[in-house]
């Protein structure tokens, strides 16, 4: 399973452990990822995500999975997720 958000594509970086010394070795740092239900307004069902906890964060702010969909970049977004919004968008224009 990879470890990328679902939502905003955030995954793993590198960097570096910097000891007391000033010794350096390589490290991840890895994204805090949670499962979640997420209610969509518009198609009146609950989807299962694996989003960081800063995206949750930001599905709160905009106001919801549907606005969160709307306004989020194609690329960023898993196939499940592209799948949800596509739903959300035919819905809307209905």
């Amino acid at each position: 399973m990879s470890r990328v958000c679902e939502l905003t594509g955030k995954g793993p970086i590198t960097g570096n452990n910097v000891s007391h010394a000033h010794n350096k070795t390589k490290r991840r740092y890895l994204p805090n990822l949670c499962r979640v239900t997420l209610q969509s307004e518009g198609l009146g069902r609950s989807f299962k995500f694996r989003i960081s906890a800063h995206a949750l964060r930001s599905v709160d702010h905009v106001g919801g999975l549907d606005a969160f969909l709307m306004k989020a970049k194609d690329e960023q977004l898993s196939s499940a997720a592209l799948k949800v919004k596509k739903e959300v968008q035919r819905s809307a224009t209905a």
